[in-house]
């Protein structure tokens, strides 16, 4: 379930155009989460993406939190309207996951901080027969020409437990 959502945020993502060269941004993750190679997808190789993903497994190695941080370097003079991506990401979460049998309810999208950045950031708590099963939070900020989007989920209990780490992982961001 949680693998599920991963390829989906950085697809929407890519709808800006982009263009240049910009250094990745960069992630110092804790111990006990384990960075994940992410192939192409047969992304335009004009547009510079980054993307970076890490998991935290429990003792079994069972995936209990997956967060993702996408850069997409804006074109020149594009225009990213902020809360309509974010609107369009949450939109494609809860349809994803209603179509795995899963209920969702999000909370409104409300200001939030992305490492020094100002941004947005809505979170969605997904049921299933009623029972609380995960949660996931989507944040978004743009600096000048480039755009981020930070993604991380999690079985609910671990999500609850992961908060402090993740917002360390957050506001330690080297964007």
């Amino acid at each position: 379930m949680i693998k599920s959502f991963k390829c989906r945020i950085a697809s929407l993502f890519l709808v800006m155009l982009a263009t240049g060269v910009q250094a990745d941004p960069e992630i110092a993750w804790p111990q006990g989460w384990i960075v994940e190679p992410i192939p192409s997808q047969g992304e335009d190789p004009t547009t510079k993406v980054s993307r970076q993903r890490a998991v935290k497994n429990d003792a079994a190695g069972n995936p209990q939190m997956v967060m993702e941080l996408t850069m997409t370097q804006v074109a020149s003079g594009h225009v990213v309207n902020l809360q309509g991506v974010l609107l369009e990401m949450r939109k494609s979460v809860q349809k994803d996951f209603a179509q795995g049998g899963y209920q969702s309810v999000c909370n409104k999208i409300h200001a939030a901080q992305l490492s020094r950045l100002d941004g947005l950031e809505t979170t969605c708590t997904i049921t299933q027969n009623g029972r609380h099963v995960l949660s996931q939070t989507l944040v978004a900020a743009l600096d000048g020409d480039k755009a981020y989007v930070l993604s991380y989920a999690g079985q609910a209990t671990a999500y609850t437990d992961s908060r402090e780490e993740i917002l360390a992982i957050r506001n330690n961001l080297k964007l």
